[in-house]
């Protein structure tokens, strides 16, 4: 926490141990797969708590939070699972030559690919804004904000993107660690500019 304006490396050594402890946390959540969802907006709200506020959610609010996202977080889950393997085995597909296109396809899928993981990561934040929650009204406040933003989205895009990279190269146990580094990341690159906080839809949580 900031204090009178400086920090010293105790300060930083803690915010780093909460966030590799955040990541591994959402990892172990993730796990089952159609968990995903709820543990990244979990996640997120829990990351918006810590920037607006200067410390982390309880333990029991973040449980009641995850047990909140759980089921609405479940189409998403598979949304993004089923749209990650497209991607991938597209992306395969281009670069073994299994299908035409060549370099040219292979480069325009993949920045369709680097575009709409930024665009997620967007998505993400502004659930964290919701409580973990209103994914279909996030994914449209966020798109609002890709289009009046381009800048910001193609910055998160490359969060994401170096993340993606990072992700191969380290070793995995280093994995969860760099979960928790990617969330506070886009948070302050989505908080350079004001949000909007979506409105929830007919029928979705409050």
């Amino acid at each position: 926490m900031d204090t009178g304006g400086r920090r010293d490396w105790r300060d930083v050594g803690r915010d780093a141990a909460d966030l590799a402890l955040l990541g591994i946390l959402l990892t172990l959540a993730a796990v089952p797969l159609l968990t995903a969802a709820a543990a990244a907006g979990t996640a997120s709200a829990a990351v918006r708590d810590w920037t607006r506020t200067g410390s982390w959610p309880s333990a029991r609010t973040t449980l009641r939070r995850f047990g909140r996202a759980v089921l609405p977080g479940v189409p998403v889950s598979l949304l993004a699972l089923a749209a990650t393997a497209l991607l991938a085995a597209d992306l395969a597909a281009l670069a073994t030559g299994r299908v035409p296109g060549g370099p040219a396809a292979l480069l325009v899928t993949a920045l369709v690919a680097a575009g709409l993981a930024g665009y997620a990561g967007l998505v993400v934040v502004e659930v964290g804004g919701n409580g973990g929650v209103r994914w279909r009204a996030s994914a449209r406040s966020a798109a609002r904000a890709c289009l009046d933003a381009p800048t910001r989205w193609a910055a998160l895009t490359g969060v994401v993107t170096l993340a993606g990279l990072l992700t191969v190269l380290v070793t995995p146990v280093a994995v969860p660690i760099l979960a928790g580094y990617t969330v506070a990341a886009l948070h302050a690159v989505a908080n350079r500019r004001p949000v909007s906080v979506a409105v929830a839809g007919p029928g979705e949580l409050p």
